[in-house]
């Protein structure tokens, strides 16, 4: 039982749970230090440096589009086409799909949509299809890759969101867990819906004649007066206070204040729910670059026992759709099948420890499981039936592809970084906002 508290105190989203991320780095610095050399130390703290740069300016993208969504689309909008049904997961599929966001920039984008009213099967479908494509990536694809894989990379990644998300409305309901605003709702409420009943006062008239009949006895409705702090009056006052003191004078200072409380939500709320599990996740992607090199996956060929080394692979790693490309391409180059590398580019995305822990969080063990088994199943389905097309047509994929290039500048990757680490830190952060 202590140790059980103690580790429950560790898993709130506070300063125990960044303290926890922390000893893990200090445990893991030791293992290598005793364990390695100082080459191999250099080259982990070059690929988390790298990572973060790479992530970082798709992270602030999605968090700013988290953060206008929060400002500007009403809630009931989401609700009504990502809700419940099966419209509701194509839809979210249809709309993730052309984003440019990488797997950690939709995590806030994401976790905006589940607590305004998005149901779980959608807010997967929308998990998967966001990070496995985007214009972006395909643009890159079609360059580096050719334009079958530029064609079917998007058609895998829509329909694989599709699947996933039918697989999680399989789900009981009870099973699924709330959105973190229901479940505040409901244990904070001091009242929910048990307000006083009106009372009902009798009040006899006054008889002028002593062989008149008795009028009627009348009944007055005295609403109960309360200071519940979600009474209805006391809400509707507190709305249309709040709506007079907030209306600006003009609608571009209207616009302008929507936009500042929408970017504030961003930086604050939003950041602070995200930012462990996105930081344990760039630190266990840095130890894949570092210990796991490309040879390795070369040596196991292709078919389905690479498709599933591969996806075992994909689940730690963190890498974005767009800067998975030319390193597919790299492994097409060096021998492994189109099917095998498309494994890489639709798992690589769609699962990270940031994202599976964000899923966890907000939906559940049970939302989590579907999901990765819709990731899974969907890269092999995908992969051999591309394997298979390309084998009994005697396509060469090699033939259309060209040299990788640079797609951000590293500039501008380390300063997103810094300014992302800047926000995450709260006493630094109230320096600035």
């Amino acid at each position: 039982m202590k140790y059980a508290r103690y580790y429950d105190s560790l898993c709130r989203p506070k300063t125990r749970m960044l303290r926890w991320f922390w000893y893990i780095i200090t445990v893991f610095f030791i293992v290598i230090y005793l364990g390695n050399t100082v080459e191999q130390l250099t080259s982990f703290i070059k690929n988390f440096i790298d990572l973060s740069a790479e992530a970082s300016p798709w992270l602030l993208l999605g968090l700013l589009i988290a953060g206008l969504m929060k400002a500007w689309v009403p809630s009931k909008i989401l609700s009504k086409h990502l809700g419940k049904g099966k419209s509701a997961i194509v839809k979210a599929a249809l709309i993730g799909a052309p984003l440019p966001l990488c797997s950690c920039g939709v995590i806030p984008v994401a976790t905006e949509l589940r607590r305004s009213g998005a149901s779980a099967p959608a807010t997967a479908a929308f998990l998967v299809a966001t990070p496995e494509t985007g214009i972006d990536s395909v643009s890159v694809s079609y360059a580096l890759l050719g334009p079958i894989l530029a064609v079917y990379r998007p058609f895998s990644a829509i329909m694989s969101a599709i699947i996933t998300g039918l697989l999680v409305s399989g789900i009981k309901e009870e099973d699924i867990k709330l959105p973190a605003t229901d479940v505040k709702q409901s244990e904070t409420s001091c009242c929910a819906s048990k307000q006083p009943a009106p009372q009902v006062l009798p009040i006899e008239p006054t008889v002028s004649s002593c062989c008149s009949s008795p009028p009627p006895i009348k009944e007055i409705k005295i609403e109960a007066k309360t200071s519940s702090c979600c009474s209805s009056t006391t809400a509707t006052n507190t709305a249309i206070i709040s709506k007079k003191s907030f209306i600006p004078s003009s609608a571009l200072a209207y616009f302008f204040e929507k936009t500042k409380m929408g970017v504030y939500y961003a930086a604050t709320k939003l950041i602070d729910d995200i930012i462990v599990w996105l930081a344990i996740g760039l630190l266990f992607a840095a130890i894949i670059r570092t210990f796991l090199p490309p040879e390795f996956l070369l040596s196991y060929g292709s078919g389905l026992p690479a498709m599933l080394l591969m996806i075992v692979i994909s689940i730690p790693m963190y890498i974005c759709a767009t800067a998975s490309t030319p390193i597919a391409a790299g492994f097409i180059m060096a021998g492994l099948s189109p099917g095998t590398a498309l494994v890489f580019m639709m798992a690589g995305p769609a699962t990270n420890i940031s994202t599976l822990g964000v899923i966890k969080n907000e939906m559940g063990g049970a939302v989590l499981i579907r999901y990765l088994l819709g990731v899974a199943i969907s890269a092999i389905g995908f992969a051999s039936l591309l394997d298979f097309v390309l084998n009994y047509y005697a396509i060469n994929i090699s033939e259309q592809m060209q040299h990788s290039h640079e797609l951000l500048p590293y500039w501008l990757g380390l300063t997103c970084a810094s300014l992302i680490t800047l926000l995450a830190i709260k006493p630094l952060r109230k320096l600035i906002l």
